[in-house]
């Protein structure tokens, strides 16, 4: 039963906070939206330092979100459980022809070519749907891999890599110009070169400079105590002394 499972047990939980309690009563999808993104971005945090204890107790706090709007859906006669778990398992029917019915018929599809055939009241973009609050990171990423996914993609990685060096001569080509319009153009361009070129070599782009940027902060912290221990203070130095330090502190943090 429904109620047993621990959807439904969160479902069950939730009406009885929405009987009792006056601020949960109050909620409306719309209220619980800022909740439900901070919660997401918790878990992500959690996923990120790969604290089993954080990402449980994150994964419980975006199940009572699902639950609240499951809830919702209900007393709106709009969806119940029952309905969104139905919806779900036909996408990923439709998705994964080579898994479920359609592969007895020999239909291969990828994921976004199974999703292009939906069916949605029009003629469906490859590109649409999306997120407009995703990072712009996460924004390029993820529009390269649908693009990807309907065969718009260079065969390995050696595409976009020259794809990068392409961008970044016609950047420096726009610097003498001084177009500041013109600059941010290739700027931009650049970084989405960059992005598909990690995607292209199996690498999550965000991540990737997640572990840069830590990289940088520890490597600044030990520059400025480097800084300090030699007497070289910031603001005074010329980039040159700050730069020697750094190549000390890049040296001595390599294994």
């Amino acid at each position: 039963m429904q109620g047993d499972s621990a959807l439904g047990r969160s479902i069950g939980l939730v009406r009885d906070l929405r009987a009792r309690c006056a601020w949960d009563r109050s909620q409306t999808p719309q209220t619980l939206r800022p909740y439900l993104v901070e919660e997401v971005l918790e878990l992500d945090q959690a996923l990120r330092s790969g604290d089993p204890e954080a990402i449980r107790d994150e994964l419980g706090d975006l199940l009572l979100h699902l639950a609240f709007q499951i809830v919702l859906g209900e007393e709106r006669s709009q969806f119940n459980a029952e309905v969104v778990t139905r919806m779900l398992e036909e996408k990923m029917w439709r998705r994964h022809p080579h898994l479920f019915e359609s592969a007895a018929r020999g239909e291969h599809a990828t994921w976004e070519l199974s999703k292009r055939r939906e069916p949605r009241g029009g003629r469906r973009s490859t590109l649409s749907g999306l997120p407009a609050q995703l990072p712009p990171l996460l924004l390029a990423y993820r529009l390269q891999e649908r693009a990807a996914g309907v065969g718009f993609d260079w065969k390995d990685a050696r595409g976009p890599l020259a794809k990068v060096k392409e961008e970044t001569a016609e950047l420096e080509r726009e610097l003498g110009s001084g177009e500041r319009h013109a600059i941010e153009d290739e700027i931009g361009d650049l970084l989405f070169a960059a992005v598909n070129l990690a995607r292209k070599l199996g690498i999550e782009p965000g991540q990737a400079l997640e572990r840069a940027n830590d990289k940088f902060t520890r490597r600044f912290a030990a520059l400025e105590a480097l800084a300090a221990e030699r007497g070289v203070e910031f603001g005074r130095a010329t980039l040159e002394e700050l730069d020697g330090l750094w190549d000390e502190v890049k040296k001595a943090s390599r294994p």
